[in-house]
């Protein structure tokens, strides 16, 4: 075998490890007898007692548990293997009760710019209505439909793993120039002044896509709720052996007791209900560091303003 096939099957080896360690489903993988030979990182969490090359113990999957096993035979080298799914009871339950809780939300925030586009769509009927006035408005209500609608699919895809978030690692500051430099008209318009600090050798576990994301984010997050003539900061430090990505301004700031809840989906403040924001923005900012295993916190700042750290273990 030539260098680029063992280096192609090496590639393979390890994608198909990382599929079944980060899986979120409790899987077992085992031999033709039965004996474990690997195992999803929530599996060697929840079930006590599995061991590498020990047969699986039959009180793990059987009815004393309350699992239900699906296991998938299949062969690798002439070796028949099986990939055993084991969900909890209340793992189905609870993700129907997320779905539905879901899909409420994100019909609730559909409801309030439909309603709003309607109300413009018959104001144009009135003697006196501005027509063009209108339609701007409704262009604007159109667009915000659009954004959530980008984000509820994003967001699907981020928690389904479709979208894979920490693959390699990406140089920070080109990314920061480029989402500031993007963003630059709109801060002007809110009359925000943005400044940039990181050295142009750091670099964080993400994938230069997901770094966009949630530079983005939070940066517009800080566009639209800091207030006007604000300072915002994104700055990407070294400190000891962590990396630390934080959006800091001095606007408004959060209500202390609002702060646990702005990384919740569709939570927003009560200073900031009256936007056009999404309330994904920062839920999804959480879901790409977490997934990059890495932490996000928000914290006001003195006098007054905001800051978002998210803190990644060193490259």
């Amino acid at each position: 075998m030539n260098v680029r096939g063992s280096d192609e099957l090496r590639v393979e080896a390890e994608r198909g490890r990382m599929l079944v360690e980060e899986s979120r489903e409790i899987v077992v993988v085992l031999d033709e007898e039965q004996r474990v030979i690997g195992a999803s990182r929530r599996a060697r969490e929840s079930l006590q007692g599995l061991e590498e090359g020990q047969p699986l113990p039959p009180e793990l999957v059987g009815l004393e548990r309350g699992t239900t096993p699906l296991a998938v035979v299949y062969e690798v080298d002439g070796r028949q293997e099986t990939l055993l799914y084991l969900s909890a009871p209340g793992d189905l339950a609870a993700y129907e009760e997320l779905r539905a809780g879901f899909t409420a939300a994100v019909s609730h925030e559909l409801r309030t710019p439909l309603a709003r586009l309607l109300a413009l769509l018959e104001s144009a009927s009135l003697p006196d209505a501005d027509p063009l006035a209108l339609v701007e408005q409704a262009r604007g209500e159109v667009e915000q439909i659009d954004e959530l609608i980008g984000e509820v699919l994003f967001l699907s895809e981020l928690e389904t793993g479709r979208e894979v978030v920490a693959l390699g690692s990406t140089p920070v500051r080109l990314v920061l120039d480029e989402v500031v430099d993007r963003l630059a008209e709109r801060a002007a318009r809110a009359a925000v002044e943005i400044r940039v600090e990181a050295a142009p050798d750091l670099e964080l576990p993400l994938r230069r896509r997901m770094l966009r994301v949630v530079v983005e984010n939070l940066l517009e997050n800080a566009i639209r709720y800091a207030g006007d003539r604000a300072h915002v900061e994104v700055a990407v430090r070294l400190r000891a052996d962590e990396i630390v990505l934080t959006v800091t301004d001095d606007g408004r700031g959060v209500a202390d007791e609002e702060l646990p809840r702005i990384f919740e989906r569709f939570y927003r403040a009560d200073q900031a209900r009256a936007s056009r924001g999404t309330g994904l923005g920062l839920a999804i900012v959480k879901h790409v560091v977490t997934s990059a295993g890495g932490t996000v916190e928000a914290q006001n700042v003195r006098p007054h303003g905001l800051e978002v750290r998210c803190t990644f273990s060193g490259v």
